[in-house]
């Protein structure tokens, strides 16, 4: 039987999941610059990333190394601090932490031990691209990555009959791969659009059938993060015969 999360500890630190711009800073917001500079304890996925964020917005600490490499072994150290009443603050290299990103197994065990937790509203690539898209999205399934290997053509296949518009993260050598699975297992005719360089200067969101938006991309150079979001499944409704006579229960 899962154990219940204790009660909150008020008197004891708290964790701060702060998120950065995922590529202009001018997205960095008032409230997380404040946070960061009150933190007794900065964590970033890659300091050498963060660092000159930081620095940037006048925030002169040091980072410590949390990724996904050793945010397990680290876990158990950061307790102590909140315990200890230090405030956390963890920050990944763009947007929010947690969202395809190392955060997810310190706020479970910040919880567990009855430590308060705060996530700021921020950067998140996926929101502009869903909202970019111009598919619906007053439904949708967030597919993060997926499988590289094991698992991915099981998870296409359950994909295929998914009715909510889904995104996905993507790195650029993958891209074109991808694209050829989407349109094998989900139709070459299903909406979608692909969206690079978020708030960047080449920032691009090309948008159409799975098989446009792939030939569009076998003809250009690809660079930076990308988020693909594709149509779901048109919900196939039987029509009632016309000669269908209605029973009094129905």
């Amino acid at each position: 039987m899962q154990q219940a999360p204790k009660t909150i500890n008020m008197t004891k630190g708290k964790l701060y999941l702060v998120p950065t711009p995922i590529g202009n800073l001018e997205d960095m917001t008032f409230r997380a610059i404040r946070i960061l500079k009150e933190a007794d304890v900065i964590l970033a996925e890659d300091t050498r990333t963060s660092v000159p964020m930081l620095k940037h917005f006048g925030i002169d600490k040091k980072a410590y190394s949390h990724h996904q490499h050793n945010e397990h072994k680290a876990t158990s150290e950061i307790i102590k601090f909140l315990e200890q009443g230090k405030n956390v603050a963890l920050i990944s290299d763009a947007g929010t932490p947690a969202i395809s990103d190392p955060g997810f197994f310190l706020v479970r065990e910040a919880l567990k031990n009855g430590l308060e937790v705060n996530c700021l509203p921020g950067a998140t690539a996926f929101v502009p691209a869903l909202v970019n898209s111009g598919l619906p999205s007053d439904q949708f399934v967030f597919e993060g990555f997926l499988p590289v290997k094991k698992g991915r053509q099981t998870r296409l296949k359950l994909l295929a009959t998914e009715e909510r518009t889904m995104i996905f993260y993507e790195s650029p050598h993958r891209l074109l791969k991808t694209l050829e699975e989407f349109a094998l297992f989900l139709g070459e005719d299903r909406q979608a659009s692909v969206s690079r360089e978020l708030t960047k200067i080449f920032e691009e969101t090309v948008r159409g059938t799975l098989l446009e938006i792939k030939s569009h991309f076998e003809n250009n150079i690809l660079k930076g993060e990308i988020v693909i979001c594709v149509a779901g499944a048109e919900q196939i409704v039987k029509p009632k015969n016309k000669y269908h006579k209605k029973d009094e229960n129905e």
